[in-house]
């Protein structure tokens, strides 16, 4: 069975899209946590960060390239915004499909390391 981020990139399920090139996608989460919460997708079926290859580089790349584009069309380019990956079910990844959040719109709690 295809994954639901496979079937948002085939246009068999709706989304709302943010930005979009040949090699990723990026859309609204439908269940934001913060008031901008935009998905971030490799177009290629890559399961989490941790099944990332060489040969994905250009999928990996093409996305943190993205992000400074996707900041600016939801207005957080300069109030700034955070990055997450989670990987596996104990991070919380919830779909099998490498995704990164893009979060911000209002002040964020510090994060630790």
């Amino acid at each position: 069975m295809e994954c639901v981020f496979c079937k948002i990139i085939n246009k068999e399920i709706p989304a709302k899209v943010v930005w979009e090139n040949d090699r990723v996608l990026a859309f609204e989460n439908i269940k934001p946590v913060h008031p901008v919460h935009v998905l971030i997708i490799p177009k290629k079926h890559i399961a989490s960060i941790q099944e990332a290859e060489a040969q994905d580089g250009e999928y990996l790349s093409q996305i943190l390239l993205a992000v400074s584009e996707i900041a600016k069309i939801k207005g957080v380019a300069q109030s700034g915004y955070r990055l997450i990956i989670n990987c596996g079910k104990d991070s919380g990844q919830s779909v099998d499909h490498l995704h990164v959040h893009l979060v911000g719109g209002e002040e964020l709690p510090f994060a630790t390391g």
